[in-house]
């Protein structure tokens, strides 16, 4: 069975692209409406696996969409797009309980990326575009479960949480790989880990990605 999809964004032109790019991809997209009080009038009725949308949209938003879903109990899984590199509307996003979000200028592939992942349980937080919101978060799930990791080892999980190589993460930090190599180190001591595997499926128990 494939994927369904439900898309939330009122911009027709960026709506349709979406829609034709999500079913090249072989997803199907069970419901396309043009913002947060129009998908909630249809969600119960038609259902998704993910819902995609955008945050920023006349109306109802994004946001307010999510907190309604989840008041309602409805824990269907949200990736929400956005052209605004805004730590505080992400992050409130994230609070709502967004499970991924990155920007409009992001791939194809990322973007599928976002939304499988979504569709799993996991969080995609767009791990090079964001990195303000990647730290608060962090920082937060850190002072939470007692894991002193300083800042940048904790922007290097979110990194290692995206899938990223050392020498990826050397790339888009500025650091050379040995030095990057010695925060995963690091990292992994801390959270009494022997691999990258066990350190991101301990980082997200403790709610640090």
């Amino acid at each position: 069975m494939r994927v369904r999809i439900a898309l939330a964004e009122d911009q027709d032109l960026v709506r349709e692209g979406l829609h034709a790019l999500l079913e090249r991809a072989g997803l199907e997209v069970v419901l396309r409406v043009a913002g947060g009080s129009a998908l909630l009038e249809h969600i119960g009725t038609t259902p998704v696996d993910v819902i995609l949308s955008d945050i920023r949209m006349p109306g109802l938003d994004g946001i307010a969409m999510v907190r309604e879903l989840r008041r309602r109990g409805d824990l269907t899984p949200v990736v929400m797009l956005t052209a605004f590199e805004d730590a505080d509307l992400l992050l409130a996003a994230v609070e709502a309980g967004t499970q991924g979000f990155l920007l409009k200028g992001a791939s194809a592939q990322e973007l599928l990326t976002a939304i499988d992942r979504a569709r799993r349980g996991e969080r995609w937080l767009a791990p090079v575009a964001m990195p303000p919101i990647h730290q608060r978060l962090a920082e937060a799930g850190a002072e939470a479960s007692g894991v002193d990791l300083a800042p940048r080892e904790l922007e290097i999980l979110r990194l290692l949480a995206g899938g990223y190589s050392n020498k990826e993460i050397a790339r888009s930090l500025g650091l050379a790989e040995g030095t990057v190599k010695n925060y995963v180190s690091e990292i992994l001591a801390k959270l009494d880990t022997r691999d990258r595997t066990r350190a991101v499926l301990k980082a997200i128990t403790l709610r640090l990605v």
